[in-house]
């Protein structure tokens, strides 16, 4: 059974891990293998917005396109929030028009992405990707139907395991994003965190994979 990387902004070649690669529409790489795309807050430009949008649909009919994203809002940043979300809600039309699970981009906008999701009734899967908040955060999340990632600050806050171990078995995945530590590395402590032998938990992150983006990992 293959390790899955949710999400991952550089492409390894490993066949013994199937990595979900980070794209986005200005710097699109056609030698990745599976990818999700889509427009970062971080990287709004109203330049080249159009054309951005453009190249974004336009690529979600390919096969290889698994999922939109990452997009979503950040309260830390100079980008107004009214543009990002904006942009964050053209985006979960696409996803729904092409029934593409949304990977999302959070920093200090969970109530907001909360209520976007209850407010434009969006119907298919959302996942928050390198979550790193306490239980409360989590459990609002997953009540609001998210599912949540966990990569780096898994590994590197300890406080980060009882948040961990409160998301159901079938509402989580794992990932690298830009971390130096790798996703073996990630599952080894998530595996760990909830007492269940790697093989199984490898299979569980697997059928939470197919039922999210009905693909089958090998």
């Amino acid at each position: 059974m293959k390790l899955l990387n949710l999400h991952t902004h550089s492409q390894t070649g490993n066949p013994d891990i199937f990595e979900l690669v980070n794209q986005y529409p200005d710097e699109f790489d056609d030698s990745v293998a599976y990818f999700s795309i889509g427009i970062h807050p971080w990287r709004i430009d109203e330049n080249r917005l159009q054309s951005d949008l453009q190249v974004l649909e336009s690529k979600l009919a390919d096969k290889r396109c698994l999922a939109i994203g990452e997009c979503g809002l950040d309260k830390r940043i100079e980008t107004p929030i009214g543009l990002q979300l904006e942009v964050f809600e053209v985006q979960l039309l696409l996803a729904e028009k092409y029934k593409k699970p949304v990977v999302i981009h959070c920093v200090a906008a969970y109530q907001e992405v909360i209520e976007t999701k209850k407010r434009m009734n969006i119907e298919v899967p959302m996942i928050i990707h390198g979550f790193s908040k306490n239980e409360q955060v989590a459990r609002s999340l997953v009540d609001n139907g998210f599912y949540l990632s966990f990569g780096k600050w898994l590994l590197r806050n300890p406080e980060l395991e009882s948040a961990f171990n409160s998301v159901p078995d079938d509402r989580f995945f794992l990932e690298t994003d830009t971390a130096e530590e790798s996703i073996e590395q990630v599952y080894g402590l998530a595996a760990k965190y909830r007492n269940v032998d790697l093989e199984a938990f490898k299979l569980n992150v697997s059928e939470n994979f197919k039922t999210v983006f009905n693909f089958a990992l090998e």
